[in-house]
């Protein structure tokens, strides 16, 4: 995939986080095939369903093993507006994705470099990007928690 794949594939996924406001943290993921098609869509729900679970992440690996009947989502990318969390990253890894392209960077919670590691183990050969449309997927959390800020 070349960079302006990446750059189309980002716009796809924070179209996802659109669908998580104004309830949710705005995070949006797309999970693609290895021939380029999208098989999984996900955005959080985490406050809509009250459950902790609900990472957009998760909802896009579900969507996407249940689109290709199986839970191995080899070479398989994750396009995510927010760099994925612990869980999420463990997620990814049990999924046997290939390649995590995310937009934010998520130095209190990230699990892919911003605060742990966890995408090196038990898969170090999981490809890991940062910062595709970092500034489009910030902008959206900083406003989203400006306006939560404001409602308080």
């Amino acid at each position: 995939m070349s960079k302006l794949d990446y750059n189309d594939w980002m716009k796809q996924a924070l179209a996802e986080a659109q669908k998580a406001l104004p309830v949710d943290v705005p995070v949006g993921a797309i999970v693609v095939d290895s021939e380029g098609n999208c098989i999984g869509r996900g955005f959080n729900t985490r406050e809509r369903d009250q459950n902790s679970l609900g990472h957009a992440e998760l909802n896009a690996l579900l969507e996407a093993s249940q689109a290709i009947g199986s839970w191995r989502l080899t070479d398989c990318t994750l396009f995510v507006t927010l760099e994925p969390c612990p869980m999420c990253a463990s997620a990814i890894n049990q999924a046997r994705m290939k390649q995590v392209v995310f937009g934010s960077f998520d130095v209190d919670f990230g699990g892919c470099g911003g605060w742990v590691s966890v995408h090196q183990k038990p898969n170090p050969s999981l490809s890991v990007i940062g910062g595709v449309l970092e500034a489009e997927c910030g902008q959206l959390l900083a406003t989203f928690f400006k306006n939560l800020r404001l409602k308080r």
